[in-house]
This record gives structure tokens, C-alpha cells and sequence, in this order.
């Protein structure tokens, strides 16, 4: 097994600092000395994850009322049951893998990148393998307690959040290591704590990678949770298709491989698609086969801008139809261009409307793409079509892509980024940039939007001020007509960020009564106590 991080990651978490959101409505533990912490732990709130039964349902489009068995209310853990918790910990991992700290704590129930932010652990531990995972898991199940997986932190939709407590279970630190490697096979075994951008430094050298890039500091764990994507789905897909087999430790602590290692299998349930997507609600994920690919010979990158954002967005659904195999096809709206224009003049961008493409493969494959998309881009009005013809040029020109975030800090001051995320069929794209950014034109608020588009994927950046709740109000408001406009356009309200908590009330209206309900019966079969990170993906109405 090799280690391919050699940082203390320990010391890390101690150190790094994640303030909860102003809006949520749990309080910190008062300091770090251990009865406080367990007894503010303790202290108020209820649970879910009891069963109960609900009327029937006669069909998707019709039916209002759910029929599975939902959770009802049930107490967090007692200050008893907690300390109990706590010193069994102890007896089956080393002491320092068990904390209570109180910075620990913090920085693996909250997150400023997120605005569902409902509760710290009550205790969180740090696993070197599958067996320990089994012992906290047995410890959970048998004394009740949640468990919450936990892995880089970069989600945005509270997954991580701990709104009845319980036990955070952490990969980072000590399970970060890759298991097996099959180059001759082009996969490889890794634990849920190693980081995508580690793992595609270490495989260069043999001329392989990982295609998904969902963002920077995420690790395979949280990418398997929530079936995450990033700028090269276009081309490659999604994790989805990128996971050959994962290794689950039940909730009873049973531990199951989804299926062996050869890239195709028409045997049994495709339990492996089953478990991507599920966020720790199912069980918990110790180790990944991936598939691997050979990093193409040639890329480049190129850029054009256009008049309207319609123009642009409409470019998308004749690069699907023209069977063009491009690389990534990725919009910034004007108002991001003048943030990006904003953060780094020398780029030479003009603020409008304006599409970054990559492409990869054999040169004369890139040369023909690139004759295909400069001829389709000009169809829809696009300006100068900029491609890439030597690697500086390639950074360069993809370097307003890349510090887009950051960059749109810069329109407001104070700003903080609610990153929505909603995905359609791409030929709906253009309507639902186009409605969407009428309603950002009325808002107070500025908003740049960013998409993956040429999957029909995209993002608004909401800038607001955490201070001001009018400011707030008006953020949640602009996502949930996102959210809505999405559905009714027959896409998704999560192309790549996953549920959480933040959007599983849109579960129902996007999937109807009979899918929700079939999901609580999956559940409640594999989950009957409710411990797997409760609270997450499945609405309690």
C-alpha cells in the first residue's frame, strides 16, 4: 500500500479554521475542555430515521402523498450514550484517533463554502483501514449513533453537516493510500481519502489519469458520494462511469465489494452505480477501483466571445448533433468575463458572453475539431475565434477559466459565493440561460454565471453578504427559481454537487412520489436504524 501524501494531515485539521454560517441555528461548543463539549453535544434538537407508515400513492405524475415508511423525530445521542461512544472508540483505534477537539469538530460539521450548515459530530475518529471502519461502524450501530463520512470538505451542499451529531468519520489523514495498481489494466485501487489532483500527479509518469476534475482539494471518497462530474464530462463523462467496484462497510459492519475488477459484468445489481450518488447514506465507501485513461497525445484550447449569452449558450446543441468529441466546452457570461477582465487585465478578454473549449487527441483529430467548432461559432455570431498553438498560449488562454471563483469575489465587496448548480437537456440550454438571466437582471444581487455546457450544466455565482439578511433572502430566492426553472425544463436541480441537505426538498417535485418512495424502501432495507448519515439526499416529506 503506498502513502501518496506525505503531510500530516492531523495537525492540519487542528489548524485550518471554518467558521459556521451565520444563519444556522446550532451553537459552538463553549470550549475545549471535555464535559463541556459533550454536554453542549448533548444539549436540544431532535433526529429523524424512525420509521412510519403514509397513505399510498397511486402514480409519479398524480400522486401527492408518500407512500414509503419516512423518519419521524427521534433525540440526538444523551451525554451518556456519547461518553459510552467515546471510550469504546478508544479501546479499538489509537487514543489520537478519537477527538473531541473542539476546532475538529467545527471544521467537520460546517463549512463557509456551504449555506446548510446544521451541526457539528459529537466525536470525531481517523480510520488506517477497512477493519477500523468496521469497529466504528459496529460501535455506532450498536449504541445508535449517526455516522457521517467525511473526506476533503469541498462540498457544497451540506453532506457533511452533522444535524443530529453522531460520529464523523474521517479519511483524509490516514486513509490516502493507493491499494493496487494494474497499469497493465489501466485501473487502480484507492482509499476514499486520496485527492483527484494526487492521484493524476502520481499516475503521470506511467502516461495514465483520471479524467473527472470536479475541483480543487476534492478526494475520491466525496467524489464517489456525490457522483461529481467537472469540465471534462463533455468528453469523459461522469464518475458514474469512471468507478469499476468500491469496497462498503454496511451499516451492521458486514463488509460487501460491489463486484470484481473486469470492466464489464452482467452479473447481479449494479450495486456499484447504486452506492455513487449515495452520500454515506447507504453505508460507508473504504476503497475505489477506477478506471484509468491514456493521456492524449495533443490538447489545445480556444476562445470566442459573442454578442448575448443566447448566442453562445445556442452554439452547444449543434456541437452534439455535428458528433464532435471536444474536450470541455465551458461559458462565462458577461458579468464574469468583467470579473475575470477585473483580476487579470493582461488576458486581453472583451466583457461579453464567451466560450472556452478544450480539445484533445491526435493533431489531426485537434485540427479538424477545431474547423468544425470555428465554422459552428461563427453560425452564432462569434467574435475572434482564439485557439492555442503553443503551450503558453494553451495557459493562457484557458487562465480566465480557471480563476473564475476567485475572480468573482471581485464585482462586490464582502462577498460571499452561493455556488448553485442545475443541469438540462442541452437543447433546452439556451431557454434556461436565457430566462435565467433575466431574473438576475432584476436582482440587487450581483450573480455571474459559469457552465459546463456542453453537457447542459451550469452554475450561478451569487455574491451576497452573510451579514445582511435581506442579502441572504434574496440569495436563497435566486437559487430556488433556478432550481424550479430546472425541473420544469425536464433537467435536474444537481448535475454534479450532489443533494445534501440543501436540495432534497426539490427531490419529489424533480422525480415524483413513486421514485422518492422507492428510495426510503431501499434505505430503510439496508439502513433500518437510519445511522447513515441521516438527514441527507431523501426528503422527510
Amino acid at each position: 500500500m503506498w502513502n501518496i501524501k506525505k503531510a500530516t494531515h492531523l495537525g492540519r485539521v487542528i489548524s485550518h479554521s471554518t467558521r459556521r454560517c451565520a444563519y444556522s441555528t446550532q451553537t459552538k461548543p463553549a470550549n475545549r475542555i471535555w464535559p463541556a463539549v459533550i454536554s453542549a453535544a448533548a444539549a436540544g434538537g431532535v433526529g429523524y430515521w424512525a420509521a412510519s407508515s403514509s397513505p399510498s400513492s397511486s402514480s409519479i405524475a398524480q400522486s401527492t402523498q408518500p407512500t414509503a415508511s419516512l423518519p419521524v423525530a427521534r433525540p440526538k445521542p444523551t451525554k451518556k450514550k456519547i461518553q459510552e461512544a467515546f471510550h469504546a472508540l478508544q479501546a479499538v483505534l489509537p487514543h489520537e484517533h478519537v477527538s473531541v477537539d473542539e476546532d475538529i469538530l467545527q471544521t467537520h460539521g460546517y463549512s463557509d463554502n456551504s449555506y446548510h450548515n446544521e451541526g457539528a459530530p459529537n466525536i470525531v475518529v481517523f480510520p488506517s483501514s477497512t477493519e477500523d471502519v468496521v469497529a466504528i461502524v459496529k460501535i455506532a450501530n450498536e449504541l445508535d449513533m449517526p455516522i457521517i463520512p467525511f473526506s476533503g470538505g469541498t462540498s457544497l451542499e451540506g453532506h457533511f453537516t452533522a444535524p443530529m451529531g453522531g460520529i464523523c468519520i474521517s479519511f483524509s489523514e490516514h486513509m490516502d493510500n493507493i491499494v493496487a495498481f494494474h497499469p497493465e489494466d489501466m485501473d487502480i485501487v484507492v482509499q476514499p481519502g486520496v485527492s483527484w489532483e494526487t492521484l493524476n500527479s502520481t499516475l503521470k509518469k506511467n502516461n495514465l489519469f483520471f479524467p473527472l476534475d470536479p475541483g480543487p482539494g476534492a478526494c475520491i471518497g466525496g467524489m464517489v458520494g456525490t457522483a461529481c462530474s467537472g469540465t471534462n464530462a463533455v468528453r469523459w463523462g461522469t464518475m458514474r462511469e469512471w468507478v469499476l467496484n468500491l469496497t462498503v462497510v454496511l451499516p451492521d459492519g458486514k463488509v460487501m465489494k460491489t463486484r470484481q475488477r473486469p470492466r464489464k459484468s452482467s452479473a447481479g445489481y449494479d450495486l456499484t452505480r447504486l452506492y455513487i450518488g449515495s452520500e454515506g447514506t447507504l453505508g460507508v465507501v473504504t476503497e475505489a477501483t477506477l478506471k484509468l485513461a491514456v493521456i492524449p497525445e495533443e490538447s489545445s484550447v480556444a476562445v470566442c466571445d459573442f454578442p448575448t449569452i443566447r448566442d453562445a449558450a445556442a452554439v452547444v446543441p449543434d456541437l452534439v448533433r455535428a458528433g464532435v468529441q471536444i474536450g470541455a466546452v465551458e461559458l462565462l457570461d458577461d458579468l464574469m468575463m468583467k470579473a475575470v477582465c477585473l483580476a487579470n487585465p493582461s488576458l486581453g478578454h472583451a466583457e461579453k458572453p464567451t466560450l472556452f473549449f478544450k480539445f484533445s487527441g491526435s493533431k489531426p483529430q485537434i485540427e479538424h475539431e477545431i474547423k468544425v467548432v470555428s465554422e459552428i461559432v461563427k453560425k452564432h455570431k462569434g467574435g475572434t475565434f482564439k485557439y492555442a498553438k503553443t503551450e503558453k498560449e494553451k495557459e493562457d488562454l484557458w487562465e480566465g477559466r480557471k480563476i473564475c471563483l476567485w475572480s468573482a469575489t471581485l464585482l462586490k465587496e464582502n462577498a460571499s459565493v452561493w455556488t448553485t448548480d442545475v443541469v438540462v437537456p442541452v437543447s433546452r440550454l439556451p431557454e434556461l440561460i436565457d430566462e435565467t438571466k433575466k431574473d438576475l437582471s432584476t436582482s440587487f444581487l450581483p450573480a455571474p454565471v459559469v457552465g459546463h455546457v456542453g453537457d447542459g450544466n451550469f452554475h450561478v455565482f451569487i455574491l451576497f453578504d452573510k451579514s445582511k439578511p435581506e442579502e441572504y433572502e434574496e440569495a436563497k430566492r435566486i437559487n430556488k427559481a433556478l432550481l424550479e426553472r430546472a425541473i420544469r425544463m425536464e433537467g435536474s436541480v444537481t448535475g454534479e454537487h450532489g443533494v445534501g441537505t440543501g436540495k432534497k426538498a426539490y427531490l419529489r417535485k424533480e422525480l415524483g412520489d413513486n421514485t422518492i418512495d422507492l428510495m426510503w424502501t431501499v434505505k430503510n432495507a439496508i439502513d433500518p436504524k437510519g445511522i447513515m448519515n441521516p438527514g441527507k439526499v431523501l426528503p422527510e416529506n
